[in-house]
């Protein structure tokens, strides 16, 4: 199981009493020699050591994701 090398950042889950999201930098995430990704990590309790959803996003997505972001937001 790959595990962050780098936290970026972490702030509390909307919507949870003990809830956060984390963002951070996985290296080698499918083995020696594959490229970093990002990756978010949903944790309904932000004291367990595994995230409940996550997701690892190539740094070739990341702008197009944001975007995608973006728009959902103006539509909730």
């Amino acid at each position: 199981m790959s595990k962050l090398s780098k936290v970026i950042n972490e702030f509390p889950l909307s919507g949870t009493e003990n809830g956060k999201i984390e963002v951070g930098i996985i290296e080698e995430p499918y083995g020696k020699d594959t490229p970093s990704v990002a990756s978010i990590g949903i944790f309904l309790n932000k004291e367990n050591n595994e995230p409940d959803w996550k997701v690892h996003i190539p740094k070739e997505n990341i702008d197009d994701v944001i975007e995608a972001l973006q728009k959902a937001k103006e539509k909730l």
